[in-house]
């Protein structure tokens, strides 16, 4: 049988930058339903991000920061015949784009010693130079994925 298919929501775009992407990582850095909180947090980010980077527009880092952390291939555990193999598939648009967000803010929250939202300027800053934890992270995910290629037959 089969499970009902997920409704996705229509968010409202930020009103800051008119992006639901900036809209998306405010309910991603948002902890205990403190919206308020997270808003802030993620306008100082992108504050600290003007003027770290000298950039006008703050948006065009996040966006190529979320493009080079996003994965093309993950792994899936699938059970055959009383094993589990790690099998390689790749990655839907939305995924990426959570798995990205995801990876940024688990990175920042990981260092010590700064407010937050400089830790995620810093993070999203050295994402967009294709540097840091988060692209880190994305290069282990390609790894495991290359690695268990020869199990790629399992996906169906």
């Amino acid at each position: 049988m089969r499970r009902k298919l997920n409704i996705k929501r229509n968010l409202q775009p930020d009103m800051t930058y008119n992006s639901e992407k900036v809209t998306k990582f405010t309910n991603y850095v948002m902890e205990s339903g403190k919206k308020t909180i997270a808003r802030k947090i993620v306008a100082d980010c992108m504050m600290s991000i003007k003027e770290k980077a000298k950039v006008e527009n703050p948006l065009e880092v996040f966006e190529t920061a979320l493009k080079n952390t996003a994965p093309a291939m993950e792994v899936r555990s699938r059970r055959v015949g009383g094993a589990n193999y790690q099998v390689p598939r790749e990655v839907r648009p939305e995924r990426k784009q959570a798995l990205s967000m995801k990876w940024i803010i688990e990175a920042a929250r990981a260092k010590k010693g700064a407010p937050i939202h400089q830790k995620l300027a810093d993070e999203i800053i050295a994402a967009s130079k294709n540097e840091g934890e988060a692209v880190k992270k994305r290069e282990n995910v390609h790894k495991m994925a290359e690695a268990n290629k020869a199990f790629a037959h399992f996906a169906w």
